[in-house]
């Protein structure tokens, strides 16, 4: 089938509320324009539903998300995220200049390599009582280096002033940050690119607080 006719159905994004990753891909959505569908997995449920068999013929990492899109299905989110950035219509995710586009991929990985996977449940739940300050530990780490990075690239957003794949990666982390109670004002450039990110429409209607699989009591 040809790629148009696969693009007229609705990307299905299998993924968490809470999940920074999941979170990143409906920002990304959300930034673009893009109708899609969640099927909500509970990382938690029954042992973490992204260990059934059928979650794991779509992700064998059994991680969120998986995004089910054009025929294919797509896993890692900096991956979804560039992909819909060079198939969709909208507002550039990724800068044209190459400098700049190099700006965004160096951020977009500190964050998503250096510092969220070391504090993700799957991490946290084998850390056990130690959890909280580990998790501050890896976050205030990485912040560390983040703050100088962006003192050099930031304009109004993390890299000049559009946004893109950093400023949708730096949002989650900031959420993540605050949920451990990392004192955020110790670095006033991410403070800073994060309040002005949040009062975007994108980044609200995206929130843990208020996605279909979002618990009553977390509800905003």
């Amino acid at each position: 089938m040809h790629l148009s006719l696969f693009c007229l159905a609705k990307p299905v994004l299998h993924g968490y509320f809470r999940s920074s990753c999941s979170w990143r891909v409906r920002i990304a959505f959300a930034l673009k324009g893009i109708e899609y569908d969640q099927a909500p997995v509970n990382l938690i449920k029954d042992g973490g539903q992204q260990h059934t068999e059928q979650y794991k013929a779509l992700n064998p990492m059994q991680q969120v998300p998986a995004v089910e899109i054009d025929g294919i299905t797509l896993s890692q989110s900096l991956a979804v995220i560039q992909y819909i950035d060079e198939t969709r219509q909208g507002p550039r995710l990724l800068p044209a200049d190459p400098k700049k586009r190099a700006q965004v991929r160096m951020i977009s990985d500190v964050i998503a390599s250096g510092i969220q996977p070391l504090q993700n449940l799957y991490v946290i739940q084998k850390i056990g009582a130690e959890k909280v300050q580990w998790a501050q530990h890896f976050i205030d780490r990485g912040f560390q280096a983040l703050e100088p990075i962006l003192k050099q690239t930031a304009g109004k957003y993390c890299v000049g002033d559009e946004i893109s794949m950093a400023d949708i990666c730096l949002v989650p982390q900031v959420y993540n940050a605050e949920r451990f109670k990392v004192d955020v004002g110790q670095y006033p450039t991410i403070k800073r690119l994060n309040q002005t990110l949040v009062e975007i429409e994108a980044f609200k209607v995206t929130n843990p607080s208020c996605q279909p699989d979002t618990p009553a009591d977390l509800r905003a």
